[in-house]
C-alpha cells in the first residue's frame, strides 16, 4: 500500500503562484509513475500533470503547458506541482496519484491507470 498526503493548497489572486506537494510513503519503490489531478465543481476530474518516477518524462495537460512544473524529490518521496500565473480556472480540488505502472503519453490522463489517490488539497484563485 501506499499513502499520498497532499498540502499547500490555498487561496491566490489570478496571476500568483502556489506549490502543490505530495508526500507517499509505505510500498513507494513499487509505483513508476505519479501525477496530478483536479476535479472542479460540477466537472469530471481531469489530469493535469504527470512524470515517470524512474526516468526523465513529463506530461501536461494543454491547459496548464507553461505555467505548471512537476517535479519530484525522491530522497523525500515527494511529488510537487509548481504552479504559476494561475487563473481563476484553475480553481479545483487537487489530487495526487500514484501508479504500478509506466504511463504513456496517451494513457498518463486516464484515471484507471493509477492505483493510489490521495485525499486532495483545494486551490482556489480570484480574479
Amino acid at each position: 500500500q501506499v499513502k499520498l498526503v497532499e498540502s499547500g493548497g490555498g487561496s491566490v489572486q489570478a496571476g500568483g503562484s502556489l506549490r502543490l506537494s505530495c508526500a507517499a510513503s509505505g510500498a513507494t519503490d513499487s509505483t513508476y509513475s505519479m501525477a496530478w489531478f483536479r476535479q472542479a465543481p460540477g466537472k469530471e476530474r481531469e489530469g493535469v500533470a504527470a512524470l515517470h518516477i524512474y526516468g526523465t518524462s513529463t506530461f501536461y495537460a494543454e491547459s496548464v503547458k507553461g505555467r505548471f512544473t512537476v517535479s519530484q524529490d525522491n530522497g523525500k518521496n515527494t511529488l510537487y506541482l509548481q504552479m504559476n500565473s494561475l487563473k481563476p480556472e484553475d480553481t479545483a480540488m487537487y489530487y495526487c496519484a500514484a501508479s504500478l505502472r509506466v504511463v504513456s503519453s496517451i494513457t498518463w490522463p486516464s484515471q484507471v491507470r493509477y492505483n493510489y489517490w490521495g485525499q486532495g488539497t483545494q486551490v482556489t484563485v480570484s480574479s
